[in-house]
C-alpha cells in the first residue's frame, strides 16, 4: 500500500539506470578528478580500481550502490575506464568474487566521501522536517514529495533508503499533517456554529436537495434576479458568523483543497465521515464559500452594469438611425440660413428680411428645436438611455445597498459617502433627493441628475452612483472585506511584524533608503531639482518644442547632429593603439588570475575538496567561452588534459555557479581598489 503513488515509472527508476547518461550528466557525475585518481589507485588490480571508480560515480549519480555492476550501461562503463587507462571495461566482471570486497569498497567510500546512511541522525529528521513543513503548507501531490525527497538525499549524500521506506515516511507525514489540519479546523466553531453546519446536511422538507447542495450552486445567468439570488446566497453564508472565526497559521492553500473536496463529495458521503473530519471539511466549504460567494456576486454586478451600459449604448444607437434623417432635414435647412448670413452681399439691414424671405421663421424655429433635441453632446455616452432603464434597476439596488458593505481608498470616499445617503432611503419613495452627495456628478451626468429647478432626481442620481460604483471597484478605490478578487489590495502587502523582517533586505534590493519618510524626501528633492533644471533651460532649447497640433499638445524633441571628431582626438586614438601591445584574450585572462587569484574562489559544487590539476586553466577557458556566447569547442585541446572536451563540461557543470562568480568578482574588484591608477579613475568603481 505504502508504494501504491508511486508511477510505473517512478518505481522502475529509483536508484537504477534508466538509459544511457548524457554528456552533461557524465562530465557532472563521473568525470574523476586528482582527489579521485588518487583514492581509486590505492586498490590492487585494475578490476577493483575499475569496480570501486564505478560504485563511486553510481553513488553520487544514482545516491546508492548497486550489486550487480554489470547493469551499469556500457557508456559509463567506457567512459569511466577511459579515465583510468583501462582499455577494456570487460574486466569488471572480475570485481567482487569476493563478496566482503564489495561491502570495503562500500565503507570505503562512505568514509572519504562523507556518505550518510538514511537512519543516520541527523538526516532522516531533517528530512522528515522538510517534508512535513511541505505537506502542512502546501497540496503538493505524494509523487512530487517523493521526487523531492530523493533530490535531497542525493545533494546530502545520503544513500537512498528502500521505495517502500521513503513512500511509507512520505505517507505517514502527509496523514500527520492532514490529521492536525482536521483538528484546528474542528476546534474553530462553537456550539451553535457546529449545529448550523449539521444543518447544512439535511434536507428541508418539501425539498429535494440539502442546505449544502444550494449553496454549491452559484448564478449561471447576468440579470437583476440572478444578482439578488447570489446576494441572498453570500448573506446566508455570512449569517454563520465564520468569518469572525480565526483562520491565523492555517495554510489558505489547504482550506481551498478542503473546500474544493467538499463541492466535490456527496452529502451522504460526508454525512458519514468521522465528526473531527466532518467538521473540519465543512468549516472549510463555509469559510471558502462565503469568499466565493461574495465574489460571484459582485462579478455578476459588474456584468449587469456592463450590459445595462450595452443595451443603453444600443438603444442610443438605434435611436440616432431612426432620427438621423429628422437631424439632416434640420441640419441643411440651418446651413441654408447660415450660407445667407455670411453673404457679405447682403446688407446688414436687410440680413433678417433676406434669412426669413427664404426659410420661414416657424421652419427654421422648428429646425433649431430639432436639432437641439436630436444632436448629443460630445462627451455624452448614452446616459439618457441609462436612466430609462431606472426600473429595472430599483428592483437589485435596495439590496446591494443593504447587504454589501463597501469600504474605501482615499479616492473613493466621495462615492461611498454616496452610497450611504442611499442605503439610508432604502425604503422611501422620494424622487428628489435633498442633500445628496454631489461630487460623484460629472459633467455628462449632470443634465440628467438635476431637474430644471437644480434639484437632484433620484432615477438619473441612482443611476450616475452605479456608473461610478463600477469604476471604483474596478480600481479598488472601493472595495469589499472578505473578497478575494474585489477586496483591498493593500492587505495582500507584508504588514506589521512580516514587513518588519523583510523592510531591510527588500530595500536593500531596491535601493531604497529603509526610511520612508527620508526617502520621499530624497524623491521630492530629485523631481522638484529635475523640474527646475529642465524649466530653466527649455526656453533656450532649440532642439525641443510644444506641439499643440491636435487634441492635446505634444513634445517634439529634434534628434541631435554627428559631432565630428576633432583632428587631436584622432591623432590620440591612434597613438594609444601603437602602445597597446596585441595581447591574446586568453592570456591577458590567465594573466590577471596570476595577479589576483581569481579562480580560488571557485569551489566543487558537493565535495569541497575535489581539485584538479591546472584548473584555473580550465576555469578560465569555461568563462571565456561563456561570456564570448562561442561555446567550448574552439576552445577544446585534446592534447592538453585542462582543455579536453570533458573536463571544461566538468568545470562548467561543477564550479560555474551564481555564488562563485560573485566571489571571484569580489576579489577583482578588491584588488583593482588598491591600484594607484584605478584611483585616478574614479576608485575602481
Amino acid at each position: 500500500m505504502a508504494a501504491d503513488f508511486l508511477t510505473d515509472k517512478q518505481t522502475q527508476n529509483y536508484g537504477r539506470y534508466a538509459a544511457e547518461p548524457n554528456e552533461i550528466q557524465l562530465a557532472r557525475y563521473f568525470h574523476l578528478d586528482e582527489r579521485d585518481l588518487t583514492f581509486i589507485n590505492l586498490r590492487r588490480g585494475r578490476h577493483n580500481r575499475l569496480g570501486i571508480a564505478l560504485q563511486l560515480t553510481t553513488a553520487r549519480f544514482l545516491g546508492t550502490f548497486l550489486s550487480d555492476l554489470m547493469q551499469i550501461p556500457p557508456g559509463v562503463q567506457f567512459y569511466v575506464a577511459r579515465q583510468l587507462n583501462i582499455r577494456y571495461p570487460e574486466i569488471i566482471s572480475r570485481y567482487a568474487q569476493r563478496e566482503n570486497t564489495r561491502w570495503e569498497h562500500h565503507g570505503l567510500i562512505r568514509q572519504h566521501y562523507s556518505y550518510h546512511d538514511f537512519g543516520d541522525f541527523p538526516w532522516s529528521f531533517r528530512l522528515k522536517r522538510l517534508l512535513y513543513t511541505r505537506a502542512w503548507l502546501s497540496n503538493e501531490r505524494p509523487g512530487l514529495m517523493f521526487d523531492f525527497a530523493t533530490a535531497w538525499l542525493l545533494q546530502n549524500k545520503v544513500l537512498l533508503p528502500a521505495a517502500s521506506t521513503l513512500t511509507r515516511v512520505i505517507g505517514e507525514i502527509r496523514e500527520r499533517a492532514t490529521r492536525r489540519l482536521w483538528r484546528k479546523l474542528a476546534a474553530l466553531p462553537n456550539r451553535w456554529q457546529t449545529a448550523q453546519l449539521a444543518g447544512l446536511l439535511e434536507i428541508p422538507e418539501g425539498q429535494r436537495l440539502s442546505v449544502m447542495e444550494h449553496l454549491k450552486r452559484g448564478p449561471v445567468t447576468i440579470s437583476g434576479p440572478a444578482f439578488t439570488e447570489a446576494l441572498e446566497r453570500y448573506t446566508r453564508l455570512r449569517s454563520l458568523e465564520f468569518s469572525c472565526l480565526n483562520f491565523t497559521g492555517l495554510p489558505a492553500i489547504q482550506l481551498r483543497n478542503l473546500a474544493r473536496y467538499a463541492g466535490m463529495a456527496s452529502v451522504k458521503y460526508i454525512s458519514r465521515m468521522p465528526e473531527e473530519r466532518r467538521l473540519a471539511i465543512l468549516t472549510a466549504f463555509v469559510k471558502a464559500q462565503e469568499i466565493s460567494a461574495l465574489d460571484e456576486a459582485v462579478d455578476v454586478l459588474d456584468m449587469l452594469i456592463l450590459n445595462i451600459t450595452r443595451e443603453a449604448k444600443k438603444t442610443g444607437q438605434k435611436k440616432r438611425l431612426r432620427t438621423l434623417k429628422d437631424l439632416d432635414r434640420a441640419a441643411l435647412l440651418l446651413a441654408r440660413a447660415c450660407a445667407l448670413l455670411l453673404d457679405e452681399d447682403t446688407a446688414d439691414d436687410l440680413l433678417r428680411k433676406t434669412i426669413f424671405s427664404s426659410v420661414s421663421v416657424a421652419r427654421l424655429a422648428e429646425s433649431v428645436e430639432k436639432v437641439n433635441e436630436l444632436a448629443r453632446p460630445q462627451d455624452t455616452n448614452f446616459q439618457d438611455e441609462m436612466v430609462e432603464q431606472y426600473g429595472r434597476v430599483r428592483r437589485f439596488l435596495p439590496a446591494l445597498l443593504r447587504d454589501l458593505h463597501f469600504r474605501a481608498a482615499p479616492d473613493g470616499e466621495h462615492t461611498l459617502a454616496a452610497i450611504h445617503y442611499l442605503a439610508e432611503l432604502n425604503g422611501s419613495k422620494k424622487r428628489i433627493l435633498d442633500d445628496a452627495p454631489e461630487h460623484i456628478i460629472s459633467g455628462p451626468w449632470k443634465r440628467l441628475v438635476y431637474d430644471a429647478d437644480g434639484r437632484i432626481q433620484r432615477a438619473g442620481y441612482s443611476l450616475c452612483l452605479l456608473e461610478r460604483l463600477q469604476d471604483a471597484l474596478r480600481r479598488r478605490d472601493i472595495w469589499l472585506e472578505n473578497s478575494d478578487r474585489w477586496g483591498d489590495p493593500r492587505q495582500k502587502l507584508l504588514q506589521g511584524e512580516e514587513w518588519q523582517a523583510q523592510r531591510v533586505p527588500v530595500c536593500r534590493a531596491l535601493g531604497h533608503p529603509t526610511n520612508g519618510s527620508k526617502a520621499s524626501e530624497q524623491l521630492a528633492a530629485q523631481l522638484d531639482e529635475t523640474w527646475k533644471t529642465v524649466a530653466s533651460r527649455f526656453d533656450r532649447n532649440t532642439a525641443v518644442d510644444i506641439c499643440n497640433e491636435g487634441k492635446h499638445p505634444s513634445l517634439t524633441i529634434s534628434s541631435l547632429d554627428k559631432l565630428d571628431e576633432p583632428p587631436a582626438l584622432i591623432q590620440l586614438s591612434s597613438r594609444v593603439r601603437q602602445l597597446l601591445p596585441p595581447v591574446d584574450l586568453t592570456e591577458l585572462l590567465l594573466e590577471i588570475d596570476a595577479r589576483t587569484g581569481f579562480t580560488r574562489e571557485f569551489s566543487h559544487v558537493s565535495e569541497s575538496g575535489a581539485r584538479a590539476q591546472d584548473l584555473h586553466i580550465s576555469l578560465c577557458a569555461v568563462m571565456l567561452a561563456e561570456a564570448c556566447n562561442i561555446g567550448h569547442e574552439p576552445l577544446i585541446k585534446h592534447n592538453i588534459p585542462a582543455l579536453t572536451r570533458h573536463r571544461l563540461s566538468w568545470v562548467k557543470q561543477n564550479y560555474i555557479r551564481a555564488e562563485t562568480l560573485v566571489s571571484a568578482n569580489a576579489r577583482l574588484v578588491d584588488f583593482q581598489s588598491s591600484l594607484a591608477l584605478a584611483g585616478y579613475w574614479g576608485a575602481g568603481r
